[in-house]
């Protein structure tokens, strides 16, 4: 890969960071605005050797989603690399309808294995593009927050704009 794009959106929630590979997929996001914090999203083999500070089509993205538009994350490029579980497990996050989330057991089940909730809660945490892999939309069985790695005051905030749209 060359040169990773990095860049930064301001947004309600804070600073959103955008990684994007020599074909602008999204491979690391998430409301932060340190480097190291993006690079702690992956692992060290899949870590660019080469950042630097530029424009992604994602941010487009990202001002549509904050300006109304839940839907303009959806066809958003990622490229993630994880086992079969996983791909087939983030490939469903981007399922899930917005103001419509579902429980930790719900995902599971809608992965096909039901009792499977801790692995589903896996793939959550290993998701390393946030907002455009929504796992924001998984929640615990009693209906709180749950985990979410950029905090859960986030989660709390994108939970909030997506019911009221």
């Amino acid at each position: 890969m060359t040169a990773a794009i990095l860049q930064f959106v301001d947004t309600p929630d804070g600073p959103f960071a955008i990684l994007t590979d020599d074909a602008d997929r999204v491979i690391v996001s998430g409301w932060t605005a340190e480097i190291d914090a993006v690079l702690a999203r992956l692992r060290p083999a899949q870590r660019p050797a080469e950042i630097v500070v530029g424009e992604t089509s994602a941010a487009d993205a990202v001002h549509a989603y904050y300006g109304g538009d839940l839907a303009a994350i959806d066809e958003v490029a990622v490229a993630q690399r994880g086992t079969t579980m996983q791909l087939a497990g983030w490939r469903a996050l981007r399922e899930i309808a917005p103001g419509a989330p579902l429980t930790y057991t719900g995902f599971a089940t809608a992965l096909g294995s039901p009792t499977a909730v801790r692995a589903a809660a896996s793939v959550c945490a290993r998701n390393a593009v946030a907002l455009f892999v929504p796992c924001h939309r998984v929640l615990r069985a009693d209906g709180s927050m749950g985990g979410f790695a950029w905090g859960t005051s986030v989660k709390e905030s994108l939970l909030s704009r997506e019911r009221a749209a």
